[in-house]
């Protein structure tokens, strides 16, 4: 469930009047490596999907959205511990157009699921987010979310699209997957996080079997 390409629009929707959230619905996302989403989340879990029910979006009644509320298996957390300490329910927009996420509830699939903590405690995901069956992530993802990718925060991962590509600051990583394969989330996203050095610096450090292919920061053409 990998996020498209564009900016988020879903949270800011959140803040609007519903008859402006007609006139602004829509989802695209900015393509980010899966440290990245990491990063940027407040909570990241492990579960499974219990059950699934369609519920107000708020307490509003000429608000005609809905939402879809999981009820959760929580397995691990990997983050947020310092505001939940278990996590029963996720909330979902019920439209895909404002980022909804469809999850197979009623099953043994397990998920990483990534998201925000809102004001009321409520755990919100969307497709922007960094959500994945857990068993489509490479054994080094799954050492990583304990704590390598989080060492890396500090860290600026910037997306190569065309030669030249270089990096402008001591802390950032080259994220070449789509020059050398033609897709955003190939060996370098499974395999890779980029981490912070002693000295200040960020580099890319592969963790768990290696992949196939060798990665070099593209700085000519």
């Amino acid at each position: 469930m990998k996020p498209a390409l564009g900016t988020l629009l879903f949270p800011a929707l959140l803040l609007l009047s519903p008859r402006t959230r007609e006139l602004a619905e829509a989802c695209s996302c900015a393509p980010a490596h899966p440290q990245q989403l990491i990063c940027d989340s407040a909570l990241v879990i492990r579960a499974k999907i219990s059950s699934e029910k369609v519920v107000p979006a708020s307490d509003d009644p000429l608000d005609t959205h809905k939402m879809i509320r999981y009820e959760i298996k929580q397995i691990k957390m990997f983050k947020g511990f310092e505001k939940l300490k278990d996590v029963q329910y996720v909330y979902t927009p019920f439209d895909s157009s404002l980022c909804g996420v469809k999850l197979e509830a009623n099953n043994k699939k397990q998920y990483l699921l990534t998201g925000q903590i809102l004001s009321d405690g409520k755990v919100l995901i969307h497709l922007c987010n960094y959500i994945e069956p857990w068993d489509d992530l490479s054994l080094s993802q799954k050492k990583s979310l304990n704590q390598r990718y989080q060492m890396g925060c500090g860290c600026k991962i910037t997306t190569c699209y065309m030669v030249p590509c270089s990096i402008t600051t001591p802390n950032e990583c080259l994220w070449t997957d789509w020059l050398i394969e033609r897709k955003l989330y190939g060996h370098q996203a499974k395999h890779y996080a980029c981490i912070k050095r002693s000295d200040g610096t960020c580099s890319w450090y592969r963790g768990g079997p290696p992949p196939e292919k060798e990665f070099i920061d593209i700085s000519e053409p």
